[in-house]
């Protein structure tokens, strides 16, 4: 199947924010604030997975969240059922605090792994893999926290070697960042830098404290654009009903995940056969105006612009 080149379309998504940081520099309390904003104010709205004995409760005076306890172990398969959970819970925005947890299991699980070492990530890259490819593709908005702590280097002063400090680095397999639209790094102060910001809404922005009005400032930037379409096989096929042309259709089936692409592939066919016989039919409401009718029982063809 080839793919179009078509015009780049800003798009409605969902947030996918790191919040880096420190003991005390503020992760938790910073992470439900922005939640309450991209909830729209609605705290029932919000969940927090907390992997850290139940330090969420400490900040219950903010409002109703909701809260998953995680005990050990802290795999990636358990982060990834309490995710199942609070989606299958109408949650709107999830907060993973931490996942520096689940990285530290996984090394524990390669350090226990025999033969070499470098043959054994093998068996850990997929799972670490897997966990964040889920997070990506999570119906909520998402904001996980990640540890950090103090870096250091020996450098040479006065004929000396003494520990210089190069700053934070986080808890955390190495580029996770690159998965995220925006990454927030947290001081002692509770001040945030972005040291990664998609929304542009943060660049070159001195350091500031976190709260509801940046979560509404980014729920107001994921708003901005054209609808998504439905993550669910049964959204998708309602959608595919409620087309209008063959360019709406194409667009859909773009923005379909590749598994309802697969499955629903009649369904596209078969509006895509309906609507080309409207097309085709005399109407006093026009090509622009097309009125969609039960579709035929034909199964065959193509989609529009696909070989």
């Amino acid at each position: 199947m080839t793919h179009p080149l078509h015009p780049a379309s800003r798009r409605q998504c969902r947030m996918h924010l790191l919040l880096q940081g420190s003991s005390g520099s503020g992760k938790t309390m910073s992470a439900l604030l922005l939640a309450h904003g991209l909830a729209a104010g609605d705290w029932s709205k919000v969940a927090l997975i907390d992997s850290e004995r139940g330090s969420a409760h400490l900040y219950a005076d903010l409002g109703a969240y909701q809260v998953l306890p995680l005990t050990t172990p802290f795999t990636p398969e358990r982060y990834l059922d309490a995710l199942a959970i609070c989606e299958q819970a109408g949650m709107q925005v999830i907060i993973l605090d931490s996942i520096t947890h689940c990285w530290e299991y996984l090394l524990d699980y390669h350090a226990s792994l025999p033969g070499n070492s470098f043959t054994a990530w093998s068996k850990v890259t997929p799972r670490h893999n897997a966990f964040v490819d889920r997070l990506l593709r999570s119906s909520a908005h998402i904001i996980a926290t990640v540890r950090s702590k103090t870096e250091y280097a020996l450098s040479e002063k006065n004929g000396k070697q003494v520990p210089e400090k190069l700053g934070m680095k986080s808890i955390q397999r190495d580029g996770l960042d690159y998965e995220f639209s925006l990454v927030f790094e947290l001081d002692s102060k509770h001040y945030a830098v972005a040291t990664k910001d998609r929304t542009r809404l943060f660049a070159e922005q001195p350091p500031f404290r976190l709260g509801e009005g940046t979560g509404q400032a980014l729920l107001v930037w994921c708003g901005t654009g054209s609808p998504t379409a439905p993550q669910d096989e049964q959204g998708v096929r309602q959608a595919i009903r409620q087309v209008r042309t063959l360019d709406e259709l194409v667009t859909l089936y773009y923005r379909t995940a590749p598994e309802h692409q697969a499955s629903l592939r009649a369904e596209f066919q078969e509006q895509k056969q309906h609507l080309q016989s409207l097309l085709q039919a005399p109407s006093s409401l026009g090509a622009d105006h097309l009125y969609l009718q039960p579709l035929p029982t034909n199964t065959h063809g193509n989609l529009a612009h696909s070989a």
